[in-house]
């Protein structure tokens, strides 16, 4: 197989919907996101003859995403109050909403299905949330 790897980050907020923890509450992360994709073969003809993609739009791919983002509050869909998110957005904050919980894990898969969205062989997404700690999702085999 062969391979490329790249990655970006973003400045986020979130908190976890029915946890019981440190993370229940509203808290941001330095997101670094990192993408993998695989081909068995590599391109035959073009400008991209003997490259998996080009690393250029690999990574535009990739930063587009975080880019999509960054100095958001990320929520998921139905976790405020109608009445919360109108007055959030009165104030002029910039809320990305999901239908999912903003969880690392799920935030992987949000990445890997818009990077494959994008036309790209992605085999994993990893999604750390500090630089230590890390999620990830990788495609069926």
């Amino acid at each position: 197989m062969y391979g490329l790897k790249t990655e970006s980050s973003f400045d986020a907020s979130h908190f976890l919907t029915d946890y019981h923890g440190k993370c229940e509450n509203l808290h941001g992360h330095r997101w670094r996101v990192v993408a993998y994709l695989e081909v068995p073969r590599l391109q035959t003809e073009g400008t991209c003859k003997d490259m998996v993609v080009d690393f250029g739009d690999f990574k535009a791919a990739l930063r587009g995403l975080t880019e999509s983002l960054d100095h958001r509050f990320l929520i998921e869909e139905g976790s405020l109050a109608p009445e919360t998110l109108a007055c959030l957005e009165r104030e002029g904050f910039v809320l990305h909403s999901f239908p999912f919980r903003t969880t690392a894990e799920n935030l992987a898969k949000w990445f890997f299905d818009g990077l494959v969205g994008q036309g790209l062989p992605v085999a994993q997404v990893e999604v750390y949330e500090t630089p230590s700690n890390c999620a990830f999702y990788r495609g069926d085999a």
